[in-house]
């Protein structure tokens, strides 16, 4: 039997006021009203939060309460039914659109347009039309399994970032769970293993850039060119600007944005990478700070305009892979130079006690001794004294 009333719940004490049924009028101290309901699910007691009189008057509390009551009778999960009520219905379609305009600001551009194009490949014909809130583990593994093992490193991006859509909705309260993951893995094969991505025997790089440098001169091939000399992604050199380079220093300074790290990076610039860039100077129009690769509309070359250099010539290489080749040559004909250098020359995360151990002037002075090295032997000049090689011929 119903015990309060409106007059009685404007005027109620500090303290709990039953109101029958498992429903609880609690007031504060501080005079703040809100409704909780007390049930038994599983065997135990909860207490389920409904809200604030401000937000459900007496009448509304109690027949949230019996629908709650109802839900717990019956085996399932009062709290996840109550917190459904306050849910948006999205597709997973419009899920991922969202996280796309969320999470952009802080990706690259080849990254958030990665994000999207995957999704749209591989996850939208089956989970793109549906409720993020109805999305099972079985219904990702359907979405999964056409690649799963035929393509298992886009399969593996695909399933990371599904999950994020998921959990993003989660977080946005279009969904009551967390994605699926350890019952994700009991409906999946197991995969064979990644292959990586196809890379230039070093040996044979020189002959390629002498077969590149007596083409017909492009933006797509000067930037491949610049590329292997620098042994750069090949992404920070479609997106580097005149700014971005000091010839006087020798030096190319890369801003965080243009790396896939997000951190600044310097690179020396051997001869063969200076002969490179004074080819794309004489092409340049104005002194704007334009990019120093430009496609014709003025914007960024496409990673598709640098890879097709490498299938038109019937190649079975990928512009990626010189980095490789680089990193081949330098454990083979630089063994003088430490690894941490050549990792270092790629970018990739050395420690700073390391750089400290060397000191940081001699730590760049190595890594510029190195890509030069890398530059005479690109050149195939046999008239240049290889650097690694001084010492043994003196």
């Amino acid at each position: 039997m119903a015990k309060l009333n409106v007059k009685s719940v404007l005027s109620a004490k500090p303290g709990r006021h039953g109101d029958g049924g498992g429903l609880y009028l609690i007031v504060k101290p501080t005079l703040a009203r809100s409704w909780i309901l007390r049930v038994v699910v599983d065997g135990r007691r909860r207490d389920i939060g409904l809200g604030s009189t401000a937000k459900l008057s007496l009448a509304e509390a109690r027949e949230r309460a019996a629908e709650l009551r109802k839900h717990a009778l019956n085996g399932r999960d009062p709290v996840t039914e109550r917190d459904r009520k306050e849910f948006i219905p999205k597709t997973f379609k419009e899920a991922a659109q969202a996280v796309h305009e969320a999470k952009k600001a802080g990706w690259g551009s080849k990254t958030a347009d990665a994000f999207l194009s995957s999704l749209a490949d591989h996850a939208y014909p089956i989970l793109g039309d549906l409720l993020v809130e109805h999305i099972d583990a079985a219904d990702v593994a359907r979405a999964l399994k056409p690649i799963w093992t035929s393509k298992p490193a886009m399969a593996a991006k695909v399933r990371q970032r599904i999950g994020s859509v998921l959990s993003y909705s989660k977080a946005s309260k279009w969904r009551t769970t967390e994605a699926p993951t350890q019952s994700l893995s009991q409906l999946l094969s197991r995969q064979g293993v990644s292959t990586p991505m196809a890379a230039m025997p070093y040996a044979e790089v020189p002959a390629f850039m002498q077969d590149l440098r007596i083409k017909t001169e492009t933006m797509g091939r000067l930037a491949l060119l610049f590329t292997i000399a620098t042994a750069a992604r090949s992404g920070e050199a479609r997106n580097t600007r005149w700014s971005h380079i000091d010839l006087e220093r020798r030096l190319w300074n890369r801003p965080a944005e243009v790396m896939k790290s997000k951190v600044a990076h310097t690179v020396t610039l051997n001869d063969f990478a200076l002969g490179i860039l004074r080819r794309a100077a004489a092409l340049r129009i104005g002194q704007a700070d334009t990019l120093v690769f430009p496609a014709k509309s003025g914007g960024a070359l496409s990673d598709m305009t640098v890879s097709k250099i490498m299938r038109d010539a019937g190649l079975p290489y990928v512009p990626h892979g010189f980095r490789s080749s680089f990193r081949d040559w330098a454990a083979e004909l630089m063994p003088n130079i430490p690894d941490a250098v050549a990792e270092a020359a790629l970018a990739h995360a050395v420690p700073d006690k390391v750089v400290a151990a060397y000191k940081r002037t001699q730590f760049l002075e190595m890594r510029r001794q190195l890509l030069d090295g890398w530059g005479v032997y690109l050149s195939g000049d046999s008239n240049v004294l290889p650097l690694w090689d001084a010492e043994r011929r003196a």
